[in-house]
């Protein structure tokens, strides 16, 4: 879980244009991210995948009738029985790669699926030995770990996306400073406002949300980010420095 947290977390931080380290998220947060990932069709794919070899078994233990198991452990034998096709695909697929995004991960759930078919499915002549069978577990396994870093970086992205989409609705943040502070100019810059010399905070800086904020660091996107042109402003709270924090746009 922790794994897949930070896969997630580097990916929606980094399109952010920042670095999930430099954040200072703490291994609980992680953990709490790699729960994005539990999605109805993540959850079937694992499934199906730690069933495969005890798929007999659990269609006696949920008491189907016997002539349904019989026509479902035929298929299950021919499907072990053509394993190797499992693996083609996934092969395949990676041919395309560019063409299939954001469903990369299928590539390798097909890989590990035919490995553990052939492996750990109804037993055959010329099964293999045990350290055979510990090398193709092993990638099995790899490649179930490859699917979780794919799946993890395309939601991380995806849930960037659409944060960055619907910035308005993240609370507002009003920067008060006592000196005036460099911000990059463009469509989305935020609006710079001198209060007059008779005030501490001179300087006042809207049209900002809140992405995050650790340690004393908020990081902020103008209202109308964009990915391709904006940049994310890592404000310091300081002496010379105010926040203030205010509800976001809300829809109706």
């Amino acid at each position: 879980m922790l794994y897949a947290g930070f896969i997630h977390g580097s990916a929606y931080f980094g399109y952010f244009h920042l670095e999930l380290f430099a954040i200072g998220l703490d291994p609980l947060e992680l953990v709490l991210r790699s729960l994005r990932l539990a999605t109805l069709p993540a959850l079937a794919v694992l499934a199906v995948i730690v069933m495969t070899p005890r798929f007999p078994e659990l269609l006696v233990t949920l008491r189907v009738p016997s002539a349904v198991i019989d026509r479902l452990v035929a298929s299950y034998r021919f499907a072990a029985r053509a394993h190797m096709l499992f693996v083609a695909l996934g092969i395949a697929a990676m041919a395309a790669w560019r063409y299939i995004q954001p469903w990369g991960w299928l590539c390798p759930v097909l890989i590990a699926t035919g490995l553990l078919l052939g492996e750990l499915g109804p037993s055959r002549p010329g099964a293999s030995s045990s350290w055979g069978r510990t090398v193709v577990l092993t990638a099995a396994a790899l490649f179930v770990g490859w699917a979780i870093a794919l799946a993890a970086t395309s939601l991380g992205r995806l849930d960037a996306q659409r944060d960055a989409e619907r910035s308005v609705l993240r609370v507002e943040v009003v920067v008060l400073s006592t000196e005036r502070l460099s911000m990059a100019p463009g469509p989305a810059a935020p609006r710079a406002e001198d209060l007059g010399a008779g005030n501490h905070y001179r300087y006042r800086y809207s049209r900002l949300r809140l992405l995050v904020a650790r340690d004393q660091r908020y990081y902020l996107l103008p209202v109308g980010w964009r990915h391709e042109r904006d940049p994310t402003y890592v404000i310091q709270d300081d002496d010379s420095i105010r926040i203030e924090l205010r509800p976001g746009v809300r829809r109706n």
